[in-house]
């Protein structure tokens, strides 16, 4: 174990982490000093910052920071990099394995050789006001009516261990969520804030999304924005079990299961190591 702190930065489809090894490094990881690390300019940037491997109910896990430094209960994508960073390290050499996150035990299947390529089950998704939440009475937001920046808009919201606002609309664009995002993310109805992603059905299989993230912004991918979009599409009847959610950095597939249960294939990239400034942590 060295004295110098060394970080890991991975990819997937261009929603970049940050990850501090636990194991390998004498430091804590807070809030605060996660989001020094994020900002690019002073720091070095990122979408957020993976700590891990610890332990979570006594089990192999990871803390999830989104870039603002708040802590996120699960990140799809987030998941998949770390899964890789295990398998990279050592830590791991099943194909198989759980990771713990704040959300609970994620289910990861490496798809292939170079270990590139992960599936991961996701679980269900809710719809009920009280577990995503929303303000109001207890109910399912399905195709509701919301008022956001004094426009209406049909919002389906659910939760994926973390909130998303789904809105369905003829054109996406990078501008137009941009707009909108800030002001859903901290909407009096949603008491935890909220993921925005705005919508558009290509056809049965197809969807394309643009993404606000809670606590990090505009982001190019979102393993669970694309659970929640597909969730919603499929809910509302308008796609079939396997969805493919293109988004600006990439495609992630969809798998929905009878029972519900959601799963996510999608590639993961290695970046770099990087040996980080001790004034960072001190």
């Amino acid at each position: 174990m060295s004295d110098n702190i060394i970080m890991a930065k991975y990819q997937g489809l261009g929603n970049d982490y940050l990850i501090l090894d636990a194991v390998r490094n004498r430091v804590q990881l807070q809030g605060k000093k996660a989001a020094l690390l994020c900002q690019r300019g002073f720091g070095l940037g990122a979408d957020g910052v993976l700590y891990g491997p610890v332990q979570i109910n006594g089990k192999m896990g990871v803390h999830i920071f989104n870039a603002d430094g708040s802590e996120s209960p699960i990140s799809g994508n987030g998941v998949r990099i770390f899964a890789k960073y295990l398998i990279d390290q050592g830590y791991v050499k099943e194909s198989k394995f759980d990771i713990e996150t704040m959300a609970g035990t994620i289910e990861v299947e490496v798809m292939n050789a170079r270990a590139t390529e992960f599936r991961v089950k996701m679980g269900k998704a809710s719809f009920l006001s009280e577990e995503i939440p929303v303000t109001g009475e207890k109910r399912e937001i399905i195709n509701e009516t919301f008022t956001f920046h004094e426009k209406e808009y049909k919002a389906t919201c659910l939760t994926v261990g973390n909130p998303h606002c789904i809105i369905f609309t003829d054109k996406v664009s990078k501008e137009a969520v941009k707009e909108l995002g800030p002001y859903v993310e901290n909407a009096d109805e949603f008491p935890n804030r909220m993921n925005l992603q705005l919508c558009r059905q290509i056809d049965r299989g197809n969807l394309d999304i643009e993404i606000w993230e809670r606590g990090s912004g505009y982001t190019k991918a979102s393993g669970t924005g694309s659970c929640a979009a597909a969730a919603a599409a499929y809910r509302l009847g308008l796609v079939e079990s396997r969805i493919n959610v293109n988004q600006p950095g990439g495609m992630i597939q969809i798998d929905i299961k009878e029972d519900g249960t959601i799963y996510m294939t999608g590639t993961v990239g290695f970046i770099a190591d990087i040996s980080i400034a001790q004034s960072f942590f001190s």
